[in-house]
């Protein structure tokens, strides 16, 4: 008995040291992310989430290395839940983005609120949609003429189902077998080719390709909170279950830099929606 106590105790003591080791970081902050998932990330630093990680480490005195793994299908698993096979160290501690509440991991607290939007291309019936549901004014001969983007599984399908335009859709998947793809990628490729004339994407993702073809006219209506279909969801960061001193680092850094985070999102024109349900682009 006094054997097992003893080993229990010392797990319970490794397990502590572990956490402090993941809280202390090292002096480095070991991110996991996508390598080619703009606006987002990339393996350049060019996303959002590159620049609230780069915010985040210099003011916990760290520098940023990432752990880099196509966001799809066993990302979790090959990313925060891998360890080194050399040093048998978790490979990295954090998720700059999941939806909040994601059941693969721990979640902070959220620290971007953002909605799904409808992108357009530059088409002369286009021009008095100011809001997702003016492209349903449209006359039915033109709506029957639409090709719109959309992935599964996403509530656009659901929006074009209930407002009898699911024949209008072209349905991409999320995951293509091409690590190099992304949707941002897919949708600017079709549009841009004429194969559709719009598309429904989450809000970062519309509002980059609308700045980047701001020439060529193309524009973002984000969809408003609606009770029938949701479209506007919470992100956190997500770490690994069993890490409280890890997990309160990180929310006491994005409680404590709201500013901070949220000047980052407005660079990117991403649409954010306020406590009051306002949508602010």
């Amino acid at each position: 008995m006094v054997v097992k106590q003893v080993r229990l105790g010392a797990a319970i003591a490794l397990s502590c040291l572990t956490t402090a080791a993941v809280a202390a970081g090292d002096g480095v902050l070991k991110v996991c992310a996508d390598p080619a998932n703009l606006p987002l990330s990339n393996d350049k630093g060019e996303g959002y989430e590159n620049k609230i990680a780069d915010a985040m480490a210099r003011d916990m005195g760290r520098k940023v290395e990432y752990v880099f793994f196509p966001q799809r299908m066993g990302f979790v698993r090959n990313t925060l839940r891998m360890r080194d096979e050399a040093t048998n160290q978790w490979k990295c501690d954090v998720i700059m983005g999941v939806p909040t509440g994601y059941d693969l991991t721990a979640t902070t607290q959220p620290y971007l609120h953002s909605t799904y939007a409808l992108l357009l291309a530059p088409r002369a019936e286009f021009a008095d949609i100011h809001t997702a549901d003016d492209l349903l004014k449209l006359p039915p001969a033109q709506l029957a003429k639409l090709r719109i983007g959309v992935f599964s599984r996403s509530p656009g399908n659901d929006w074009l189902l209930k407002n009898s335009l699911i024949e209008r859709a072209a349905v991409y998947t999320h995951q293509n077998g091409d690590v190099d793809e992304s949707p941002a990628r897919t949708i600017e490729r079709d549009m841009s080719a004429g194969e559709i004339n719009a598309a429904i994407l989450w809000g970062p993702i519309a509002a980059m390709l609308a700045t980047q073809h701001a020439d060529l006219k193309w524009r973002a209506v984000p969809f408003l909170p609606q009770p029938e279909i949701r479209f506007d969801y919470s992100i956190s960061m997500g770490l690994r279950n069993g890490e409280p001193e890890w997990q309160k680092t990180l929310d006491a850094w994005i409680a404590g830099h709201g500013p901070q985070i949220t000047a980052i999102l407005k660079g990117y024109q991403i649409p954010l929606v306020d406590s009051a349900g306002h949508v602010q682009m």
